[in-house]
């Protein structure tokens, strides 16, 4: 996961804060070293990386991953009632 800006930045974002929340965050950005837009920015990405890699990653140790092979090299049932389930028309088309 590149945690480097990469492009220019083109679309703004505006949150609100309390005046406790802002002074903490000022406190911070200038103990980084860096401008608040970058601090924002950088540590906005990090939450939104932890927080899909749970849906997004998984781990596996070596006996968890070889199982988790053979079941997806099983080959595929022919399962009746999902074979009329997608026969059907989607209700979501007009």
């Amino acid at each position: 996961m590149d945690n480097a800006p990469t492009r220019a930045r083109d679309r703004r974002l505006e949150v609100r804060a309390t005046a406790k929340d802002r002074q903490l965050i000022d406190r911070a950005v200038a103990a980084s070293g860096i401008d608040l837009t970058e601090f924002v920015i950088t540590h906005l990405r990090l939450a939104a990386q932890q927080v899909l890699a749970d849906r997004e990653v998984f781990r596996l140790d070596p006996e968890a991953l070889d199982a988790w092979e053979r079941i997806n090299q099983r080959p595929a049932r022919s399962l009746k009632g999902l074979r009329e389930l997608m026969g059907r028309p989607s209700p979501f088309q007009e």
